[in-house]
């Protein structure tokens, strides 16, 4: 189970679902009450969508990751895809598929 800290807020789950306005971890309703939400997990995490956010960060491994908006950073490899609307991916190795409409893209080759 992965450590996930929300605007300095620390939960911990394996999937994260942020909708509209709605922040939902392991099916439990943490949103904050700031409008900027910035997203940081440390530890492996098997799913993670964001509707829209300043920047997620994953220091581990990600299956699937998705957002539309905000930058993703993540340390770790990623087994499945990521997919962004706009926002710049900087990743490991991804055995997957990275799609982006607008941003840039920075992945480490095997």
């Amino acid at each position: 189970m992965a450590s996930i800290s929300i605007n300095g807020n620390t939960f911990s789950g394996s999937s994260i679902r942020i909708s509209g306005s709605k922040i939902i971890i392991d099916g439990a309703d943490v949103t904050p009450d700031s409008k900027e939400i910035n997203i940081s997990v440390e530890g492996n995490i098997e799913t993670l969508h964001v509707g829209a956010c300043e920047k997620v960060s994953v220091t581990g491994n990600v299956n699937t990751l998705s957002t539309q908006s905000g930058d993703v950073e993540i340390t770790g490899d990623v087994d499945g895809n990521i997919n962004t609307m706009s926002g710049d991916v900087d990743c490991g190795m991804v055995t997957g598929n990275i799609k982006t409409m607008s941003g840039d893209v920075k992945h480490r080759k095997s």
